[in-house]
């Protein structure tokens, strides 16, 4: 699919100041474009428009003051995740792989600003879990694609990170015998995102792409993009069918093993601690747990 940029952020050019949207001015595209808008290094060239995904990039200069996710609610009316797509994280379960993918959603107002604290509610204090995931982008609306045709409705990808409460998830007491998904995943702002958007004419099906989180510094998840079970195409075509994939919807693609799960103790997110998941090509999405 064709966007007007190659990468795209949102942000602040003054404390005050409006949202925009812009195109980040980059050497080599492999920069801490976080790191750069902290040092207030980061230029951008201003994008016209309210809607991601027919921006007017123009020729005025920006310095960036604050970097903030490149999507927010209001642009995205769903979020589609996918369980257990790694082929490390199936087996780090104990089970065997999949013939299909596992869907379950995340409403709108779970999306986050890059550099946001994450809010944790009392009730998801006690099991509070990341999962670092490359977020696909659906840039127009489609129905029934197929896996040929399914780059043509990808605007880009972001990362992603998927908080989750084990408890809710997997505890008989609350999520009763089945595990479920959504309601333990589903807190607002449970979706960070960021640093910015990538078109797919940068990293095509971004199948062959380092991804690291680390918590505080030590790295938990170490991992690449060519280990995913369902790639980019095959997810597309999978969710769009007998449904609309509408445009600015996401596809949260899984995550691979290290999650504080399966750890041995298992370890789970504490107040105050920074979560940073890093994809090459993309960038370094950070945040913050912040237990309400």
């Amino acid at each position: 699919m064709s966007m007007p940029w190659s990468r795209l952020i949102r942000y602040r050019d003054s404390p005050e100041g409006p949202v925009r949207f812009g195109e980040p001015i980059l050497n080599d595209g492999n920069e801490d474009i976080a790191s750069m808008a902290l040092e207030n290094k980061l230029l951008v060239k201003v994008c016209e428009g309210t809607d991601p995904f027919s921006l007017r990039v123009t020729d005025q200069i920006a310095t960036v003051h604050q970097l903030l996710g490149p999507l927010a609610a209001q642009h995205v009316p769903i979020i589609r995740c996918i369980g257990l797509n790694y082929k490390s994280h199936i087996l780090e379960t104990g089970r065997a792989l999949p013939t299909c993918p596992t869907v379950f959603t995340k409403p709108s107002p779970a999306v986050a600003d890059h550099g946001a604290s994450v809010p944790i509610p009392k009730v998801a204090q006690s099991q509070c879990d990341y999962e670092g995931e490359l977020v696909i982008v659906i840039g127009r609306n489609g129905k029934d694609i197929s896996e040929s045709e399914a780059l043509e409705y990808v605007a880009g990808y972001t990362v992603g990170n998927d908080v989750s409460s084990r408890d809710w998830q997997r505890e008989p007491e609350k999520a009763r015998p089945v595990p479920q998904w959504s309601f333990s995943k589903s807190f607002d702002q449970y979706a960070p995102l960021g640093p910015c958007l990538v078109s797919t004419s940068v990293l095509g099906e971004a199948d062959d792409l380092p991804l690291e989180t680390t918590v505080n510094g030590e790295t938990r998840q170490k991992s690449n993009t060519s280990d995913l079970w369902f790639g980019v195409r095959r997810l597309v075509a999978f969710c769009s069918q007998g449904q609309t994939l509408q445009k600015g919807s996401l596809i949260m693609t899984g995550t691979p093993g290290g999650v504080g799960l399966f750890m041995s103790p298992p370890t789970f997110l504490k107040d105050g601690d920074e979560v940073s998941v890093r994809i090459g090509g993309i960038g370094t999405l950070r945040n913050t747990i912040r237990y309400l």
